[in-house]
């Protein structure tokens, strides 16, 4: 693979609409995978299973697809009849895994390879941005529902964590803005770590990292950070898939240091991202999007030893893998 391929391989986008045309021109360019959106949705089950099968053309390594399917305020599915996380709150993990199993299923008909819809943030605040898709309220109460969550899915879909490390712990909206958070290590270790911990033992496959910052480990964003990725792996022993929250938030939140994608892409894949998400518009050249120039930017970065090569290979290796794993079943 050249530096290109590699880097392209590390992307997963949305295109608006339930054309497959344009789906499958954008994952011919040999990107990790497709993230549906409520644009992308059918009207019945079948559809959206030929949907997903249209868009497919690698018979050795499936285009990932991926979806945002919490249920509650966030539900991409209709037809998905399991309860949210507002609904499972303060029950009991018997429960959790059930509707976990019930939406795994679901996704899984529908050709979805992973499941970003698993919150393992944790606040008590009612006033949270985040408060009615956490599944618990504290790190004793959420860490049992997160892996059960995560042991629903099982052998349905790729189960993701999300939004490391942290979303609950970090006041504000990362659609709008840079979450910041108060918490200094040892805090987030006894606060927010736990239910990352609980669901990476149960197995998830993927962590999300989101645009958070928490000024007294680092000030990047996780998403960006070094030091994060690397209590992730290290800390919290995980070795599996990380993939970024949405890559245009950054640039929505109107800061001058988040406006150029090329930039901001260079800055996750060196901090240890393995997969940048990009839920784009119809005209993505409106943020100064293209996957050419993002592939453009990052195999640059390699040249110039911005970005180690290793470390695109450790990724497009890892994302490689998993795409093969789920082709061959």
């Amino acid at each position: 693979m050249s530096l290109e391929q590699k880097a392209a391989s590390l992307l997963m986008l949305h295109a608006p609409g339930t054309d497959p045309a344009p789906l499958r021109a954008l994952a011919a360019q040999g990107l990790a995978g497709l993230i549906l959106m409520g644009d992308n949705i059918p009207d019945d089950p079948a559809a959206l299973a030929a949907l997903t099968a249209a868009v497919q053309s690698d018979p050795e390594a499936r285009t990932l697809i991926g979806i945002d399917e919490e249920g509650g305020d966030v539900q991409r599915i209709p037809w998905d009849p399991a309860p949210g996380a507002d609904a499972l709150r303060g029950g009991s993990a018997a429960d959790a895994a059930a509707a976990f199993r019930t939406r795994g299923e679901v996704l899984a008909a529908a050709g979805v390879d992973v499941n970003f819809g698993i919150v393992a943030d944790v606040t008590d605040d009612p006033d949270s941005f985040i408060f009615d898709r956490v599944l618990g309220t504290d790190a004793a109460n959420a860490s049992p529902l997160v892996a059960a969550a995560v042991q629903g899915e099982q052998g349905l879909v790729g189960s993701t964590l999300k939004h490391f490390p942290g979303h609950g712990q970090a006041p504000g909206d990362s659609h709008e803005s840079l979450p910041t958070s108060p918490l200094d290590l040892a805090q987030w270790q006894a606060i927010a770590a736990p239910p990352f911990q609980a669901g990476i033992d149960a197995g998830s496959e993927f962590v999300m990292t989101g645009h958070l910052v928490f000024p007294a480990v680092d000030a990047a964003p996780a998403s960006l950070s070094t030091e994060w990725h690397r209590i992730l792996r290290e800390e919290l022993g995980f070795e599996g898939v990380v993939v970024t929250d949405d890559m245009l938030m950054l640039q929505h939140n109107g800061l001058a240091d988040y406006q150029d994608p090329g930039e901001n892409a260079i800055r996750a894949v060196a901090a240890g991202s393995d997969v940048l998400l990009y839920v784009l518009p119809e005209d993505p050249s409106e943020f100064g999007i293209s996957v050419d120039g993002l592939t453009r930017a990052l195999a640059d970065a390699v040249r110039s030893g911005r970005i180690p090569e290793a470390r695109v290979d450790d990724a497009a290796l890892r994302v490689l893998t998993l795409r093969r794993e789920l082709t061959a079943g």
